[in-house]
């Protein structure tokens, strides 16, 4: 039972989208935008509309698609092409026009899956919340640390990103993957499986890259290209990262009371072996 249900003679529904970097894009099936009683503003923008939700009393989640227009509404074809909205929350709810107020009828929540782009308008799987009833849980035993570097949670890593993380300006550029910046200092290898955020430039606001080779000259190697090409003057933060080494833990972040892999478990081949003489 729904603690409150919008008003039906004014109901319309909104939806908010919020990804794993912080952006937040909220929409409304309204003809005009909407202005929430905490302030928010939903916009309209013909950028989507809605087409229902079902749900039933068992644990199968439902599977729903957002469908849109690109460059309308706050969602554009960089940040879906880059991923921007890979694994972002969304919340669905029901309102009453005339004295809107945010997430006062819940409808549902999911999450973002795989996107796709046709021409000029995209299109994004939605799994519902409850299908993380169905997922397998459980601790797996390996010698590498399994937490998130950086993760505040309970039990988490617990090293604080803020202090370490840097910023700086691109001098000069190789190809795609990898560039410099002569300014920086730090030992290499300091800042490998870490991330690279872009402050400035082409990339500004679009998802951080992965960091997969660093050197004492400034030189940075990602994983992946960036979506839009690298050009010297661009401005970034680096995160460092971690192996998830216990000599990483222990020598380098100094937090091996926090270290979470299992470095003396024996392998298979070493307790199957069969006892000799």
């Amino acid at each position: 039972m729904k603690p409150v249900v919008a008003d039906y003679h004014y109901r319309c529904h909104c939806l908010r989208i919020v990804a794993t970097n912080g952006t937040i894009v909220r929409l409304t099936d309204h003809p005009r935008d909407l202005l929430m009683s905490g302030g928010q503003i939903y916009k309209t923008d013909s950028g989507y509309q809605f087409t229902g939700a079902q749900g039933t009393t068992t644990t199968s989640p439902g599977v729903m698609d957002l469908e849109g227009v690109l460059a309308i509404a706050g969602i554009d074809r960089d940040e879906v092409a880059s991923g921007v909205f890979d694994g972002a929350r969304l919340y669905c709810f029901a309102t009453a026009w005339n004295a809107p107020v945010e997430d006062e009828e819940p409808v549902g929540a999911a999450t973002l899956g795989r996107t796709t782009i046709v021409d000029d308008r995209y299109k994004i799987e939605m799994m519902a919340l409850i299908d993380a009833l169905n997922q397998s849980v459980g601790s797996t035993y390996t010698a590498a640390c399994p937490k998130t570097f950086g993760g505040q949670e309970f039990a988490g890593c617990k090293v604080d990103l803020a202090p370490i993380t840097v910023t700086g300006t691109v001098t000069h550029v190789t190809d795609g993957t990898t560039w410099r910046d002569s300014a920086r200092t730090e030992a290499a290898d300091w800042f490998a499986l870490g991330t690279v955020t872009w402050t400035a430039g082409a990339n500004a606001g679009l998802k951080a890259q992965e960091i997969k080779r660093y050197e004492l000259d400034g030189t940075v190697e990602t994983y992946e290209p960036a979506y839009y090409g690298v050009t010297v003057g661009d401005t970034y933060s680096l995160a460092p990262g971690c192996r998830k080494r216990l000599e990483d833990c222990r020598d380098k972040w100094d937090n091996v009371i926090n270290f979470g892999g299992y470095s003396f478990v024996p392998v298979s081949s070493q307790y199957q072996q069969i006892g000799t003489k």
